[in-house]
């Protein structure tokens, strides 16, 4: 009889989400009010903390005060949350999206980094 000893790694617990589509619309405030109040109220804060959480430095929106009638940072953003999360959409849905509603536009990209966030849970191993 041998003896033989099996160890195996905990590997990382992930939780993705598997729709192509965006998780809430532009327009669904009440999902998360806190936030879109905040939005409201002081879009460029808002928009340089949702930057910061998306892995952005923190005071990249702010160059759109340079811009002219599209919001380039946001748009860029948008586009680039689509890609990473593999939403379905089109650049110029973007381009309205940003133009035309640009704190709404921040609250969906809020929300969808909140929803879309994967967790990992790492299992400490006991000293031998």
């Amino acid at each position: 009889m041998s003896n033989t000893m099996v160890i195996t790694q905990p590997q990382p617990v992930m939780v993705s989400q598997d729709s192509d589509d965006w998780g809430t619309g532009p327009f669904d405030c009440l999902d998360d009010l806190p936030s879109c109040c905040f939005a409201f109220w002081c879009c460029p804060c808002f928009a340089c903390k949702t930057s910061s959480e998306y892995g952005q430095p923190l005071c990249l929106p702010l160059l759109e005060i340079f811009a002219g009638f599209i919001p380039p940072i946001t748009l860029a953003m948008r586009v680039s949350m689509r890609e990473r999360y593999g939403i379905r959409g089109t650049m110029c849905m973007d381009c309205v999206c940003a133009t035309f509603c640009t704190s709404c536009t921040w609250c969906q990209m809020s929300r969808e980094i909140k929803k879309r966030r994967i967790p990992i849970v790492m299992v400490s191993a006991k000293n031998a």
